[in-house]
């Protein structure tokens, strides 16, 4: 199948801001059938049904317009034949929004010796219970097909990109590429959007041949996938600098796999990205680290037993409304759950506010002299500990 025989998208996704000079960066409207998201956007990880110590009311409340599950885990526990009979994904969780379910295939690949990858698929142990299971790209898609999800995604064989040998990388990409034929022939609910993954590590050419593969093939969205994990800021500018210069008159929304901290987020934007997933700002806020405009903040810190102010002065969420700096430090220190779901409210209101800080700034025309502000504001000092947060694994 070539884009040319694409089947009639259940997304609709309009450029309405295209990108000014000095930049890739731009801002559209993704139509899914749970409602309109709009981009560049960050969507915040329910790995297991769930954000984790938040409810979908909190969900609304810090601004989430869609979020991201995970297929394999929802697979092993409770399992999709359950989530189908109890109405589906959005029913079971009762979050009424868009959902995106990646395939899983981050994690099943990342299972180290208790898998085994072939042509047919990657055959491992459940994480859970030890029993045999065969994930084959049909299998995901049937998975994400029971969820019910607004968008699917491909199975693929991620490969740590700067740990990998070429040869390792080439034969990971091609079987990428067989593997979304396959995911697009098993693929059948109309209702529902199947995003493909570009593939090929840090190598130009191979990225190249994979973007040319993917895009050349009848998906909704395209992902960039194989990033995010052990390569440099510079070393993933460079390959979105070579792949989306090559998607520069296509059509579909461009997904970057796995990033999360705000500077990573703004110097993706600025390359042409549109969709991004981590979870990142929920697990740091769990390990009592907050992000505020200059930096981030150690909540364990002892300084923070008596501090009276909030985490940051004119956040809107729950927690600086409403509670001290005190207050939350003496809640982390008694690993009370409360301080979890007020950490982690304040953290993804303020990724999901500077993202539409980004947005507000690509409509205006200003996003370049914004980006430049937003990084002085990062590197300034205020008494935030302003050490790059780095990226971390999917849970």
């Amino acid at each position: 199948m070539r884009l040319a025989e694409r089947r009639t998208s259940p997304l609709s996704f309009e450029v309405t801001h295209p990108a000014a000079a000095g930049t890739r960066a731009r801002a559209g409207r993704l139509q899914t059938p749970h409602g309109v998201v709009e981009t560049p956007i960050f969507m915040p990880v329910g790995t297991n049904a769930t954000v984790k110590a938040l409810d979908p009311d909190d969900l609304h409340e810090v601004g989430a317009q869609i979020i991201l599950s995970n297929t394999y885990h929802l697979s092993v526990r409770p399992g999709h034949e359950r989530i189908r009979e109890l109405g589906g994904l959005h029913r079971f969780m009762g979050w009424d929004r868009p959902i995106l379910t990646d395939s899983g295939g981050f994690q099943v690949v990342s299972l180290g010796d208790l898998r085994k990858i072939t042509e047919d698929g990657v055959r491992f142990r459940s994480h859970l219970d030890g029993a045999l299971i065969d994930y084959t790209p049909e299998h995901a898609i049937a998975i994400q097909e029971a969820l019910g999800s607004d968008i699917a995604v491909c199975l693929d064989q991620p490969v740590p990109p700067g740990s990998s040998s070429r040869s390792e990388v080439a034969d990971a990409t091609a079987r990428t590429h067989r593997w979304a034929e396959r995911c697009l022939a098993a693929h059948s609910r109309p209702e529902q959007a199947l995003f493909g993954i570009i593939q090929g590590g840090l190598e130009a050419d191979l990225r190249e041949e994979s973007a040319a593969a993917i895009a050349g093939l009848p998906f909704d969205g395209l992902c960039i996938g194989g990033l995010a994990g052990d390569e440099s800021a510079t070393e993933r500018r460079s390959v979105l600098d070579v792949v989306v210069p090559l998607l520069e008159d296509d059509p579909r929304p461009r997904y970057l796999m796995g990033l999360g901290s705000p500077m990573d987020l703004l110097d993706a934007v600025d390359a042409g990205v549109d969709m991004f997933d981590s979870v990142l700002p929920a697990r740091v806020a769990r390990n009592a680290t907050l992000w505020v405009p200059e930096g981030r903040l150690n909540m364990r810190n002892a300084r923070f037993l008596d501090d009276p102010g909030p985490v940051q002065e004119g956040c809107p969420c729950r927690l600086c409304r409403s509670f001290s700096r005190a207050y939350l430090a003496h809640l982390l220190r008694a690993d009370e759950m409360l301080g979890y779901r007020l950490a982690t409210c304040h953290n993804l209101t303020f990724i999901l506010d500077f993202m539409a800080q980004v947005r507000t700034a690509i409509r205006a025309g200003t996003f370049s002299q914004t980006m430049r502000q937003l990084r002085a504001n990062r590197a300034g000092t205020n008494g935030a500990d302003r050490r790059d947060e780095g990226r971390v694994k999917p849970e």
